[in-house]
């Protein structure tokens, strides 16, 4: 069902749009490169944010190493904890990588954003730290036939979330589903910053305050369906 609905129409709504905004902006008097290349970098903190959390946590089960995890005096926070460090060590490390070849490449430098740049990638690195935790959470209670979403999920996204074009571009009431996302405010900071050198204080507090309600709750519902499943004796057949 993914392969024949999901990715074509998820594909479809993003290439479009993005089609749009190119059709109607005119371009001159900033930077293209500089704004799609940043959208670039910037949606893969994003993403490997999310992976790392989920898929991480996948070849745990793909390993059959889950319940020797949860067989110790491990607590479930410092199992969320470790999954954060180890996804921050990917990030960062596919980060250098990425602005290092947009450099050498297109000679693109990322830090031409300047400090700006530490509180969008903070942002995006918690969203997806929520987003992971609320993926594992279903893969948990659900077993391993969930376990497209820790692929999906950022697909799903990305077409609400403005990573190439601004949210003006998209129908009405799409518009209210991507300024629901802290990640849309991140991106349309950064465009503000490309085109104008000045960053929109409503956006990074929109995307700070957004982020720490969906943590919240993704943290709550995580601890809710691993409460579930020791009831059922479900991690014992995941593994």
């Amino acid at each position: 069902m993914l392969d024949i609905f999901f990715w074509p129409i998820m594909t479809m709504f993003l290439w479009g749009f993005m089609s749009l905004y190119l059709e109607k902006t005119n371009f001159s008097g900033f930077n293209i490169v500089a704004l799609l290349l940043g959208a670039v970098l910037l949606w893969e903190v994003l993403n490997e944010s999310i992976h790392a959390v989920s898929i991480g946590f996948l070849e745990e089960i793909w390993e059959k190493n889950l319940l020797n995890i949860f067989v110790t005096p491990l607590k479930v926070s410092e199992f969320l904890a470790s999954t954060v460090l180890l996804g921050l060590v990917r990030t960062a490390i596919i980060g250098i990588i990425m602005t290092i070849l947009a450099f050498l490449a297109y000679s693109f430098n990322i830090f031409s954003l300047g400090f700006y740049l530490i509180p969008f990638i903070l942002n995006l690195l918690i969203f997806g730290w929520a987003i992971g935790f609320v993926a594992i959470a279903i893969i948990l209670r659900y077993g391993t036939s969930a376990q497209v979403l820790a692929f999906g999920i950022t697909f799903l996204l990305q077409p609400f979330t403005a990573v190439f074009y601004p949210v003006s571009i998209l129908p009405k009431v799409v518009q209210y589903i991507s300024l629901a996302l802290p990640s849309t405010h991140v991106f349309e900071g950064m465009r503000t910053v490309v085109s104008t050198g000045h960053l929109s204080t409503f956006n990074l507090l929109m995307a700070f305050g957004l982020n720490i309600a969906y943590l919240t709750l993704a943290i709550l519902f995580f601890h809710k369906m691993f409460s579930r499943i020791k009831e059922k004796g479900l991690l014992l057949k995941l593994n």
